[in-house]
């Protein structure tokens, strides 16, 4: 998707399914993710629900009930595809990106200090004596009683002392610790909603490009459009987008259902006579009428919801090329074709009243092109493709014929190295239908070569960028690359080298829409593609050295 930077993996082990999101905005793509996630555990816990076991006769007559509703709903949304999108605001809210969670984990509670122990009172009886006799005849006796009263008196007193000194000293430490404790919960507490309120800043950044208009964020609001947009599970969830501000058209790219993905269930019976659930489906000449339909519907809610969303007034007209990813019955092979292509201007969409047309005579009469049945997966020529021209494109010769394994690549020229790396991307790309284009020569560290891939699973514009190096490539050249993807609006970036890559670079790399590739990878695609050669960085050293001199 053309200018985007961040992508990040998600997938549902108990659906096993899988989605890449990407995004121009770390924080959008995250916000992106864990809305799926929800969604994912929401189809799950239904999907929990009715595969549980029936056993009662009850229960499976309620089981049939519930299961037709269910394909019965199933079928009214995919017929309700474009209505459903009539009824709701197509612009997109950015608050709903933001993160407004708080910080969950609980401050720290303050220590209780252990009660004292009773205090020793000298009027206590155990402190008390009896006078005999003797002890009031003989004063030494009775004072000698007084006496041992009284230490032992002073003696429980200095026990409690002490008792009472060790809780207050072990408090005081406990506090001590508490109030480290709160202070790094305060610091944490510090630290996420900061994380929190940077995520939230790249979001307004975001929408704060977009209003600027610049094409980048054009292209990147519309992907969060596109991505609003809510289909069933089954139906791929996946375009390719590109904007021309001169010309203010936007291109889209998008990866249609095949019918395989469509409900098909039309009803379930519960047999008393044999104590069984029976299915129903509809018949195959039902479902490519409702799969024609589809996407036609498909088509104009994609073209609405783009056009209704431009409160920047960036998009005067569009293109979309519908595509559909199949296995041909015939031969048991995958194809990926065009099976739609329309394009369309605000103001001549603006005049149709899309809650009233008939989806298939719509997009004829805006001259949209596609097969008589679209079940049949006729490819058509798209009306509009990714642009491939631009001016620093220059002439390309070949090189990969004239290697051999007395070729040490570290040490060619470093014009003949780009086209090498051009001519065997080439080779790579154009059995899918891509083109390689080689810039002009700089060695400014720009682009050295543009991929446009037309596949929308995979494709879109990709830049290469070659380096003929004798040393380890630090994080500053992948840092070059990814500035260049950026600015370039692409896709993906490819960084390809003589040497190998620090871990830096790697650590840079591993979250971005990044591929490097060292000199055994390199040696590895050429060997693919037929050709050999080999790379002594020691031996390029020396001849660099010995140049010099």
């Amino acid at each position: 998707m053309s200018g985007i930077g961040y992508s990040l993996d998600v997938h549902h082990d108990g659906l096993h399914t899988y989605r890449r999101i990407t995004g121009r905005d770390r924080a959008v793509v995250q916000a992106k993710a864990a809305a799926q996630m929800a969604a994912w555990n929401e189809k799950w816990a239904k999907m929990q629900q009715k595969n549980r076991v029936v056993r009662s006769k009850e229960e499976k007559k309620a089981y049939a009930t519930v299961m037709t509703q269910v394909a019965v709903d199933a079928l009214n949304g995919i017929d309700n595809t474009l209505q459903h999108s009539l009824e709701r605001s197509a612009v997109f809210n950015w608050e709903q990106l933001k993160d407004t969670s708080g910080f969950l984990k609980p401050k720290p509670s303050a220590p209780t200090r252990p009660p004292y122990p009773t205090v020793p009172a000298s009027t206590d009886s155990k402190y008390s004596f009896t006078l005999t006799f003797w002890d009031r005849i003989l004063k030494s006796s009775r004072n000698a009683k007084v006496k041992a009263a009284e230490e032992a008196f002073q003696q429980d007193k200095r026990i409690w002392q002490t008792a009472k000194d060790r809780i207050d000293n072990d408090h005081e430490a406990a506090m001590s610790a508490h109030h480290e404790k709160v202070n790094a919960w305060k610091a944490e507490e510090a630290a996420f909603f900061a994380a929190r309120d940077a995520r939230n800043a790249e979001i307004d950044a975001e929408q704060a490009s977009y209003l600027a208009k610049l094409p980048e964020a054009i292209r990147g609001y519309c992907d969060l459009v596109l991505t609003a947009s809510l289909y069933p599970e089954t139906f791929p969830r996946i375009w390719n987008l590109d904007y021309n501000p001169d010309t203010k058209m936007l291109l889209i790219e998008y990866s249609l259902p095949n019918i395989d993905a469509l409900p098909n269930l039309k009803e379930v019976k519960y047999l008393a006579s044999r104590d069984e659930l029976v299915e129903t489906h509809f018949q195959e000449a039902v479902m490519e009428k409702v799969y024609d339909a589809l996407i036609y519907k498909i088509t104009l809610r994609t073209i609405h919801e783009i056009f209704e969303s431009d409160v920047v007034d960036a998009i005067d007209a569009i293109v979309f090329n519908g595509w559909v990813n199949a296995v041909d019955k015939a031969t048991g092979q995958e194809i990926n074709g065009c099976i739609v292509s329309i394009q369309v201007t605000k103001e001549e969409f603006a005049a149709i009243n899309l809650a009233k047309v008939d989806p298939k005579a719509c997009f004829k009469k805006l001259k949209g092109v596609g097969s008589s049945k679209l079940a049949a997966l006729v490819p058509v020529r798209p009306i509009l493709q990714l642009n491939t021209q631009d001016e620093r494109f220059v002439p390309s010769y070949a090189v990969a014929n004239q290697l051999d394994d007395s070729m040490n690549l570290a040490a060619m020229d470093w014009e003949d190295f780009e086209q090498l790396i051009r001519e065997v991307f080439e080779k790579e790309f154009t059995e899918g239908g891509g083109e390689v284009k080689i810039t002009r020569a700089s060695r400014d560290g720009g682009v050295d070569a543009v991929v446009f891939d037309p596949d929308p699973l995979r494709g879109g514009k990709i830049v290469i960028q070659a380096k003929r190096y004798t040393n380890t490539v630090g994080v500053s050249a992948v840092r070059d690359l990814y500035g260049t993807v950026m600015n370039e609006g692409a896709n993906k970036g490819i960084l390809v080298t003589t040497a190998d890559y620090g871990p830096d670079a790697y650590e840079f790399a591993k979250d971005k829409p990044l591929t490097l590739l060292s000199g055994s990878n390199l040696l590895h695609l050429l060997a693919k593609h037929g050709h050999r050669a080999r790379i002594d960085l020691r031996e390029a050293k020396l001849a660099l050295q010995n140049l010099a001199r």
